[in-house]
């Protein structure tokens, strides 16, 4: 559910896909659910953390993104499996390399006074379709990404390129959730693998 700042509660689920991999037909998975729509975005995000790498070794990630319909600062802190609270600021509230002072109180903490940079930027081509109840209200957005990491804190790090599907309920409830477990179960029968990295982030630094 999102608030009038932003914030949500995500509740997604992770898959790998090979290059080859082709999206099943996700329509008529629940209850005769419709694929709506297909729309493709160019993100860009520029990741921050200590050092140490506080946030991510407490799987929270904190990013600025521009691109794609929900474009600023994001703040992700987890919940339980598949599910993390999303906290967002606008762009305006912090330029790059100045935190917005409303999400670095939340991980002040956890930080505990050790600067954040910008350790990492993904850029990520992403497709997605939306499955809608029959009378039209988005259950689920399945958002298939071409992705392409590079570390900005290791010098001359080579990119790490991959491809993974995300499914995201697009609200709470019992039939968001039907259809989001429907979709899983289609794309691992189509050939593709729940990742094992809650985050991308955490993919590429290789600790999630």
């Amino acid at each position: 559910m999102t608030d009038n700042t932003g914030d949500h509660l995500e509740i997604e689920q992770k898959y790998d896909a090979d290059a080859d991999f082709v999206l099943p037909d996700l329509s008529g998975l629940e209850a005769g659910t419709k694929v709506a729509g297909r729309q493709r975005y160019y993100l860009s995000a520029t990741y921050y953390d200590t050092e140490e790498l506080d946030l991510i070794k407490n799987k929270i990630t904190l990013r600025r993104r521009v691109g794609g319909t929900d474009e600023g600062w994001h703040l992700k802190l987890p919940v339980r499996k598949d599910t993390r609270q999303e906290r967002h600021a606008p762009l305006s509230d912090g330029a790059p390399g100045s935190i917005p002072a409303r999400l670095a109180a939340q991980v002040k903490d956890v930080v505990a006074g050790r600067p954040l940079r910008a350790i990492a930027i993904l850029d990520t081509e992403r497709t997605v379709v939306t499955l809608s109840a029959k009378g039209g209200t988005p259950l689920a957005d399945v958002a298939d990404d071409l992705v392409t990491a590079t570390r900005l804190d290791q010098a001359g790090a080579e990119p790490l390129r991959w491809r993974e599907i995300e499914v995201e309920a697009a609200q709470d409830g019992s039939a968001a959730a039907g259809v989001l477990r429907a979709a899983g179960q289609a794309l691992l029968k189509s050939g593709a693998r729940r990742s094992s990295s809650a985050s991308k982030l955490g993919r590429l630094l290789g600790t999630s």
